[in-house]
């Protein structure tokens, strides 16, 4: 028997307090998850960029997602949201209605990788978002947009970009340190740009790499000419993208493997076996890492038929530099509070920066259970220690909200607060979370 969810909708919607379900038994299950946030907005944008129309399969459906096209929409195209497959009709050359107001929420896709687009309108976009979105890093990409040619009122949310139906381009200098969107947000709409764009990125790291790749991976297919050069020898990076038209795609949106991440934790949690359907065989995304971290954990993973496999035994505790794939930290610290030894996680201190500042709420939030977790100049070192039941606040970030879930499976009386919260990402993860445990 699993604990019943009350209160929770098969919606995903919730009601104040969510009891975490604690599993009786380990968790044997075959989870498919929704399609990767990641992929479906860098698809989206590019759709709207394009020479005609374009079909994607197996959107995500999620509040990020949903913010990214009603943004595009405020930009001119025509987004068709009803079904599975959305489809995007790009916008010919036009002004931008008078009152246009980008509204980004929470979502650091939407705003770093819309401003552009909005300088290829004729007239004034006014973008804004939640609260938390006016703290997190946007200045050094609106400087770039300036230094290309933009016309843009403000350093961060809210701001207005005053379009002029085009923007000349050339060649800047960012420091994107604090998030790789910087840098995305600039190459996406760079075929559009009169001369394109160089990139050169300087600063004390590079966050989150891999997604970069995945930006000019998707670039090149639209048919983008991308240049990158190899990392400097001090840290510098380097992208070049040519001027010149982007071919409408059908596309399959892959699985996201981020959200797929408390699930196969659960696995390892409870001993029991999880798979994901449909796992690529090569990929862009980080969460192609996944399956090395959970196995350092002590899960065994393997590709099967039915898609990628994880079985738990002990959780061993870990000591890895989560640099280029920050946003498993928060499940890898749930697991690592449950592990039989100390854990250590590294280079992510832009994790500060996101939905919410994910290093303290973390150590904060888990304490309450009486997890040892100190935060570190670059991370989070957790030491075992004996976990009881309490109340937990996500503070509105869905990463937290399923970590905390990933806890509850082995600690009774771990209550969630705001459990709607993972709608950004994975819209229905209540009722799955549920179906997970009946197996």
């Amino acid at each position: 028997m699993v604990s019943i969810l009350t209160g929770v909708e098969a919606t995903g919607t919730q009601s104040d307090p969510w009891p975490a379900p604690t599993a009786q038994r380990p968790v044997t299950a075959v989870v498919p998850v929704p399609g990767a946030k990641s992929g479906t907005n860098r698809a989206l944008v590019l759709a709207a960029l394009a020479n005609g129309t374009s079909r994607l399969r197996g959107a995500l459906r999620s509040r990020d997602t949903l913010l990214m096209a009603g943004v595009l929409r405020t930009l001119g195209a025509k987004i068709s949201t009803d079904g599975p497959d959305w489809v995007v009709r790009p916008a010919p050359a036009a002004r931008a209605a008078a009152g246009a107001r980008a509204e980004c929420g929470n979502a650091g896709t939407v705003a770093r990788f819309t401003p552009a687009l909005a300088t290829l309108r004729e007239g004034d976009v006014e973008f804004d978002g939640d609260a938390r979105m006016r703290d997190r890093p946007l200045t050094p990409l609106l400087g770039a947009l300036r230094r290309l040619g933009a016309d843009i009122d403000g350093d961060r949310m809210p701001f207005t970009v005053r379009g002029r139906g085009r923007l000349p381009g050339g060649e800047v200098i960012v420091d994107a340190s604090d998030s790789s969107q910087l840098v995305s947000g600039l190459l996406l709409a760079a075929p559009r740009y009169d001369a394109g764009v160089t990139v050169i990125h300087r600063g004390t790291r590079l966050p989150s790499g891999p997604y970069l790749d995945m930006t000019v991976a998707d670039l090149r297919a639209a048919g983008a000419v991308v240049e990158v050069a190899p990392p400097g020898t001090d840290g510098s990076r380097y992208w070049r993208v040519e001027p010149g038209e982007l071919a409408a795609a059908d596309r399959a949106i892959e699985p996201d493997m981020n959200s797929a991440a408390a699930f196969l934790a659960a696995a390892l949690a409870t001993g029991g076996r999880v798979v994901v359907p449909d796992w690529p065989e090569a990929t862009e995304q980080p969460g192609r890492m996944l399956p090395t971290l959970l196995a350092a954990m002590g899960a065994i993973t393997e590709r099967t038929a039915a898609g990628l496999a994880v079985s738990g035994g002990g959780i061993h505790g870990i000591d890895v530099d989560l640099g280029d794939f920050g946003e498993v930290a928060p499940v890898l610290t749930a697991l690592a509070a449950l592990a039989d030894s100390p854990s250590r996680l590294r280079g992510i201190g832009h994790l500060r920066l996101q939905e919410t500042d994910r290093l303290v709420a973390l150590a904060q939030e888990l304490g309450r259970l009486g997890a040892r977790i100190t935060v570190t100049d670059d991370g989070l070192a957790i030491e075992p220690a004996p976990l009881r039941g309490a109340r937990l606040d996500p503070r509105a970030d869905h990463r937290l909200a399923m970590a905390y879930a990933v806890v509850g499976l082995v600690v009774p009386g771990i209550v969630i607060d705001d459990i709607a919260t993972t709608g950004k990402t994975v819209p229905d993860f209540p009722r799955m979370w549920t179906a997970m445990l009946a197996g």
